[in-house]
């Protein structure tokens, strides 16, 4: 099984992204399956393109994207992605699209083929922070899982596709104050989690893990 996990470089002004540095971080094999690393842009269609070209090389059984979600306590997979661009500051090209659909011809909406509430028991289980996510937001994090997503749909073979977030690391919040931040070897130890509960299930459970608002 091949096994592709990205990672967006830095964004909003942030020195480093703790996405990117706990992918840097996951073994180069887990349960026997090779794992990839990817930097991607975190820009507008240009993201995909990166990984598109990844996928030029080789074909993957599971591909995860990881991103930052400032200002959450928890590891956070994300169940659902929806076709829109609509971001609040500009990429790191500038771009700012407005309401923008990402695929003319793709659905609403795109729910993720991974095992996350699984993934996320699995966390909390191993003592790492975890809750399921409604809401990749709609910047490009949204976009790539979109993107990753309507790929899939259109490949001959199969590929389970999602994307995670993860809280800014400690450094980030020195000067902000009351926002939560997690260790970077605790990202990368949920990752781990996550990427081996994904290997070893295709469905997933039956959980409470639901939110009210």
């Amino acid at each position: 099984m091949n096994i592709l996990i990205t990672g967006f470089d830095p964004f909003g002004g942030e020195k480093v992204n703790p996405a990117l540095e706990a992918v840097k971080t996951l073994p180069s094999e887990i349960k026997g399956h090779q794992i990839d690393k990817l930097e991607i842009p975190t820009v507008f269609n240009d993201s995909i393109e990166v990984i598109k070209s990844q996928l030029e090389k080789k074909t993957y059984d599971i591909i995860i994207a990881v991103g930052q979600a400032g200002g959450r306590y928890e590891i956070t997979p994300e169940r659902v992605a929806i076709n829109v661009d609509d971001a609040r500051i500009p990429d790191n090209q500038g771009n700012q699209p407005i309401d923008q659909r990402i695929q003319d011809d793709g659905a609403p909406a795109y729910f993720t083929n991974l095992p996350v509430k699984r993934m996320v028991e699995a966390m909390r289980n191993a003592q790492v922070p975890a809750s399921l996510s409604n809401s990749a937001g709609t910047f490009v994090c949204n976009h790539i899982m979109y993107q990753l997503a309507y790929l899939a749909a259109h490949l001959d073979h199969p590929v389970k596709t999602g994307f995670i977030h993860v809280p800014f690391a400690p450094e980030q919040v020195v000067d902000k104050p009351n926002q939560p931040s997690m260790a970077i070897e605790v990202m990368t130890k949920g990752l781990r989690i996550a990427i081996e509960t994904s290997i070893e299930y295709d469905g997933d459970v039956e959980a409470v893990l639901g939110t009210t608002h």
